[in-house]
């Protein structure tokens, strides 16, 4: 089981991501969404900020009102963000579960 660190450093690792494409003039077309990603075995919660196609402000703990609500174990959060688990493929086996509009859900998956 990966531990708090890990996950958060995973989901730096998205940001990061995020932020390389943006400054190449190519940023993912995401609308400003707040996020919400709870990992049910740490029995924590990480939050951030999606606007302008980069990730801002994760940080652990609930968002309230959270638009994006993403619901995966800490190995599989590991795993989807180095790329050794897909999207899709962790969503159709019940890993991710992913609370959000569909258009939401199409963007997300492009993140990630």
């Amino acid at each position: 089981m990966a531990d708090r660190s890990q996950c958060e450093t995973a989901l730096r690792a998205i940001a990061a991501r995020l932020d390389r494409l943006a400054g190449e003039g190519r940023p993912p077309a995401a609308p400003d969404r707040t996020i919400l990603c709870r990992v049910p075995d740490l029995d924590t919660d990480f939050h951030g900020e999606l606007r302008d196609g980069r990730l801002h402000d994760i940080g652990e703990g609930i968002r309230e009102r959270a638009q994006i609500i993403l619901t995966v174990g800490s190995d599989d959060l590991v795993a989807l963000t180095e790329g050794r688990l897909s999207v899709l493929g962790a969503w159709r086996a019940g890993r991710l579960r992913v609370d959000a509009s569909m258009r939401d859900l199409l963007r997300v998956r492009s993140l990630l």
